[in-house]
């Protein structure tokens, strides 16, 4: 007859609880697999399989009764950070769409809105399009392998402890937004400058030219100076977006 202690239980399911949690909350809100195509059971062997490969890297895990205020606090700890760190790198898209949205402003295209139901929200076709390619430039560069590789270190930086939220004093989540707007800003810069000087010129045109209709010119002039500044600019998209990644996994 097999038989075994509490003690014993618990050091088995230790090593193997904490980091499932921490990586099934990191899949839960991390971009792309963490939408709502990607079922739940995927999510759920996902985060069973990386738990498994992580086992030789990690640290000792305490042992710590199930059925304790401890152990309720363990599991807090291992959801806060697990979704910080999926929200960190849904920052850093958030930023990319975001100057999509700029960029649709000035090219007069904010009236092309989409209904988009991976996120259930309106939508640009601007928006839509960089986060399409930053979703690809993101399994291209293998960020996701950047996002494993800092969710393994989050073990060193924030163990498994008795202070479930010293991960708030250090890495300050609430100060994260003003990322969006920065990285934002800065890509969609450059395009919102062209298109301001292409309408400064359509302005002057249609003071010196009254006869012509600049309506009429205006909006096709526009959004052909738009798409293709956008083509120029689109190459330089990996460097923002990677620096910006590395910053926010570097918090981890």
């Amino acid at each position: 007859m097999i038989s075994f202690t509490e003690a014993q239980a618990l050091a088995w399911i230790a090593p193997l609880l904490w980091p499932f949690l921490r990586a099934l909350a990191l899949l839960t809100a991390m971009p792309l697999i963490g939408t709502r195509t990607v079922p739940l059971r995927v999510r759920i062997a996902l985060a069973a399989l990386v738990t498994v490969a992580l086992q030789a890297s990690l640290a000792p895990m305490p042992a710590v009764a199930l059925d304790s205020p401890a152990a309720f606090l363990l599991v807090l700890q291992q959801l806060l950070i697990g979704l910080s760190l999926g929200f960190a790198v849904r920052i850093v898209f958030t930023a990319i769409e975001l100057a999509g949205e700029i960029v649709g402003l000035q090219m007069g295209l904010n009236f092309a809105g989409f209904f988009d139901p991976v996120t259930a929200a309106q939508t640009t076709a601007t928006s839509r399009f960089y986060g399409a390619v930053i979703g690809w430039l993101f399994i291209v560069i293998n960020g996701h392998l950047l996002v494993i590789a800092a969710l393994a270190g989050s073990f060193q930086a924030f163990p498994v402890g008795d202070q479930p939220f010293a991960f708030l004093r250090h890495a300050q989540p609430q100060q994260w937004g003003a990322l969006i707007f920065a990285t934002g800003l800065a890509i969609a810069l450059p395009l919102a400058a062209m298109l301001l000087f292409v309408n400064l010129v359509l302005g002057v045109i249609s003071r010196v030219a009254a006869q012509l209709n600049v309506f009429a010119i205006g909006f096709p002039l526009t959004v052909s100076a738009g798409l293709i500044g956008l083509l120029l600019t689109l190459p330089l998209l990996q460097q923002p977006f990677t620096a910006a990644l590395e910053r926010m996994l570097a918090l981890f």
